[in-house]
């Protein structure tokens, strides 16, 4: 019964235009937000490629959840970055979290 399932299952994704292939020896899914990051060991992932977009479906059992450190900066600090070297917010925030914060050396890693 499940192999008329799978077998039906894979002639709509043909008739939808999708070509679903199950990706082997996949070790970790890291999964980061801006508050948090979620890790999936040993997942099981099929990706699911179409016209113009893909899909990746991700199955484990293995889930580690961890809050993420997020460095807070002043609002003027982001941007007197961003005007000086001409980036965007998340790049002038990158740019202070690798300086440690230091905004000339943010500035200079971002323009040299």
């Amino acid at each position: 019964m499940m192999r008329s399932g799978n077998r039906d299952m894979r002639r709509m994704l043909d008739r939808m235009g999708l070509d679903m292939k199950e990706m082997d020896s996949v070790e970790e899914v890291i999964i980061r937000t801006d508050v948090k990051e979620i890790f999936l060991r040993k997942p099981q992932v099929v990706e699911m490629k179409g016209k113009d977009s893909t899909i990746f479906q991700v199955v484990a059992s293995d889930i580690e959840e961890t809050k993420r450190d997020v460095p807070s900066f002043k609002e003027e600090d982001i941007v007197l970055v961003m005007q000086q070297a001409n980036v965007t917010k998340e790049k002038a925030i990158v740019a202070l979290t690798d300086s440690k914060g230091d905004i000339a050396q943010a500035i200079l890693n971002l323009t040299v």
